[in-house]
């Protein structure tokens, strides 16, 4: 049923079609937060289940009360924009910024209209021109868990039983560090019988010669049967590949956010990553290794040890759910983001 237009209070615009991070973000939380305040979301490509309201009805909101439009891109800051001032919708306009880079001077000029800002990550938020809220994405922990019995889950899905195995999950790219991870993995396995590593993913358009020459590099190491290069899965099978894990592998050169930490911290695997994205926010001591990123004899060196070292291994399982527990329930990022909204529909500021 769709959602009581009258008792909608906030918007939040998915402008893209093609399934995206901001899209997958819209479809996690939407439906947390619509048990907390009126909310809908708008625009193509929306699963079944997000609370909708036909963009077109955007345009036609009764002015009888103030409603926040939550952006996160630019398109919908500028629609956003465009609602307020040329249609006179009664509108808070609110921008979420992932990004870790300075802004091009068009995307200043959107933020510097927004009515509040919420950063990622403090990284996110030290290339913000302005006061945000700092709120870090959170994971479902229902969904995201550890295993009932790994072994078995191991062999469902054709996978040693027994034994060591690591993985690096997500689009298969150069900024995503692929390219470290099966480095490193090639000169850790040969001396490591025990271990198997898995690159699972996809290779989009202009990717797939990466894709082959890391395959080639693999097969030229004599390696394929123990670092395997597995397809893409939906998304709602991603959690038992995780669960599957004694450790995963963050090596990107470059990142937003990144979930991949979170998702895989909650099933109780313990995380090597790079100091990008959240990822100095996310993985501490107990819980894993940090390195920077593109190094790497860094990135192998700081895997090894937890290869090789069970209790090590036992501990990081235990501190990893441990932590995500106690901050990064999705329920508390929903919580966060809806009172940034209660604060814009009351008039207060920051």
């Amino acid at each position: 049923m769709p959602p009581d237009i009258a008792e909608i209070e906030v918007i939040a615009p998915n402008l893209k079609r093609r399934l995206s991070g901001v899209t997958a973000t819209i479809a996690r939380l939407v439906p947390i937060q619509a048990g907390m305040i009126g909310i809908a979301a708008t625009g193509p490509g929306l699963p079944g289940h997000v609370p909708h309201l036909p963009l077109w009805r955007c345009f036609v909101l009764s002015r009888s009360r103030v409603r926040v439009w939550h952006a996160r891109r630019n398109t919908e800051m500028l629609l956003g924009l465009i609602l307020k001032h040329l249609f006179q919708r009664r509108l808070k306009l609110l921008f979420t910024s992932a990004s870790q880079r300075r802004h091009s001077r068009y995307t200043r000029w959107l933020i510097g209209r927004m009515d509040g800002v919420i950063a990622t990550s403090q990284k996110t938020a030290a290339y913000l021109e302005r006061p945000a809220d700092v709120i870090l994405h959170g994971i479902d922990t229902e969904a995201f868990c550890p295993p009932r019995d790994r072994a078995a889950l191991r062999r469902s899905l054709g996978l040693p039983e027994k034994g060591v195995i690591m993985g690096c999950y997500g689009r298969i790219r150069a900024q995503k560090g692929t390219d470290a991870f099966v480095e490193a993995a090639l000169a850790l396995l040969p001396d490591r019988p025990g271990v198997t590593a898995l690159v699972m993913g996809r290779a989009t358009d202009g990717h797939e010669a990466f894709l082959a020459g890391l395959k080639d590099r693999t097969a030229q190491a004599g390696l394929s049967e123990r670092l395997l290069f597995l397809p893409e899965v939906p998304v709602d099978r991603i959690a038992d590949w995780y669960r599957v894990l004694d450790l995963y592998v963050a090596p990107q050169r470059w990142e937003g956010f990144g979930l991949t930490p979170i998702e895989a911290m909650a099933c109780a695997v313990p995380v090597v990553a790079t100091r990008v994205g959240a990822f100095e926010e996310i993985v501490i001591e107990d819980t894993g290794s940090l390195v920077p990123p593109d190094d790497i004899p860094a990135l192998t060196a700081a895997v090894a040890p937890w290869l090789d070292d069970a209790a090590r291994r036992g501990k990081g399982r235990a501190s990893a759910l441990a932590r995500i527990a106690a901050r990064f329930r999705i329920e508390d990022e929903a919580h966060a983001i809806v009172a940034v909204y209660r604060r814009l529909l009351s008039g207060s500021q920051r």
